[in-house]
């Protein structure tokens, strides 16, 4: 499992990158409308895109480290043995089921999405698609954390404060 820990880290790590490219094209949209009056509607649809990528993967990053909201001032008072059941158990009850139902009711509309490269309905510019795929990417990356967090439970040390 720590195998599966670190590929996860790995896969999360890099999104962070995303949100500069993200930044830009929002910037941009103002000057591309307002100056060069052309180009603001497709800086808007690629900064759509990316950050749906973005927060998939900045969600799942950050739950692995323990960034999240959580109850780790309530929990502090419960023994360190409770808190190592809620740390090990606590995402696969309640995050885990939620991530199998967001996976099973998302995979028809956006294996549809990706099989036909979907367009921006509005624009018709192109990777709406990526917009469907995160969804079921951060479903998938939640899944896997959780089932990770069964076998192997996250360290205090990781960032976990349970």
């Amino acid at each position: 499992m720590i195998t599966l820990n670190r590929v996860l880290d790995a896969t999360t790590r890099w999104g962070a990158v995303l949100v500069l490219p993200l930044i830009a094209l929002l910037f941009l949209q103002w000057p591309l409308r307002d100056v060069v009056a052309a180009g603001s509607r497709q800086a808007n649809d690629a900064a759509q895109w990316l950050f749906a990528l973005y927060v998939a993967l900045a969600i799942a990053h950050t739950s692995r480290r323990g960034g999240h909201m959580s109850a780790a001032a309530f929990a502090a008072r419960y023994p360190p043995r409770i808190r190592s059941a809620i740390a090990r158990f606590g995402e696969p009850l309640c995050v885990l089921p939620w991530s199998l139902f967001v996976l099973f009711s998302a995979a028809a509309p956006t294996w549809r999405s990706l099989r036909s490269l979907e367009s921006f309905p509005d624009t018709s510019n192109p990777l709406y698609f990526v917009v469907k795929c995160s969804v079921v990417l951060l479903a998938v990356l939640l899944t896997l954390r959780s089932l990770a967090d069964m076998v192997a439970p996250r360290r205090p040390a990781d960032g976990a404060g349970a």
